[in-house]
Parts: structure tokens; sequence; C-alpha cells
């Protein structure tokens, strides 16, 4: 069985450039048109947790051996026997993003967090030579 090893750091490059922009064109909206100050905060509310992000550099991830799957995700962990794995699904949501589902033996679905998830294409590559079964679907509902 392959092992597989996955950590993405939140204090990227991208992600305080995307910051920056959103902080500077919400200035500039301010100072260039008297845009309202407040007006302007409720715009900003929804960067607080990326931004929390940058400044804690929380980190997401998961590891894949031959007895178990664990991911991480700031201070949340868990971990999943890979002898109770069924098998993973794949769901492509409207928005094209990719939700990665654990189905064990129990009829019981556990999500995988998303930042915790390496690209889609990859890490089905790796559950398959790992030897679990893959499926796909695409543009599901729940």
């Amino acid at each position: 069985m392959t092992e597989f090893t996955f950590t993405r750091n939140n204090r990227a490059p991208r992600t305080v450039g995307v910051l920056i922009c959103i902080y500077a064109a919400l200035l500039a909206l301010v100072i260039l048109y008297d845009a309202a100050w407040w007006l302007m905060a409720l715009l900003a509310l929804p960067t607080l947790p990326a931004l929390w992000d940058v400044a804690q550099n929380t980190s997401a991830g998961l590891r894949l051996d031959r007895n178990k799957l664990r991911w991480f995700t700031g201070t949340r962990e868990g971990e999943v026997d890979c002898s109770n794995i069924d098998y993973v699904r794949f769901d492509t949501r409207w928005d094209f993003s990719v939700r990665v589902s654990l189905v064990l033996n129990s009829g019981k679905r556990i999500r995988l967090p998303d930042e915790s998830s390496p690209h889609h294409r990859e890490f089905e590559q790796v559950l398959q030579q790992a030897g679990f079964r893959v499926e796909r679907h695409h543009f599901v509902t729940f």
C-alpha cells in the first residue's frame, strides 16, 4: 500500500495577495468615492476567517498509510482505520468544487474537510493505488 502525505499552509502568498487586493479596493472606495466606512467594514467581514488563518499560520493536511487515514485542519483532527472504509466518494458540486467523503462499512459517511484534501485528481489516483474503491458523482445537491 502507498503512503501519502499532504500539507497545506494558510499563510500562502496567494492568500496574502488576495487579502491585500480586497482591503486595498475597499480602502480605495472609501478614499476616492467617499463610500460609507461602515458599509466597507460589512463587506470586509467575510475576509476575517482568512485573515485569522494567515495571522495564526494554521495548516491542514492528511496522511494515508497502510493502517489509517488521518486528517487535520487547525486544531481539529480525525482518523479512520483503512479496514473500516468501504469506499471513497468524490462529489462534484454545482460550483465545481469537489467534496470527498469516506463511506464506512457501517454505512456512516465522514466528509473530509475541504482544506485538508489535496487536488481531487491526484487524491483519486493515490486512493486507487492504495486499493480503495472510488466513486465519482457529479452535480449532486447534498
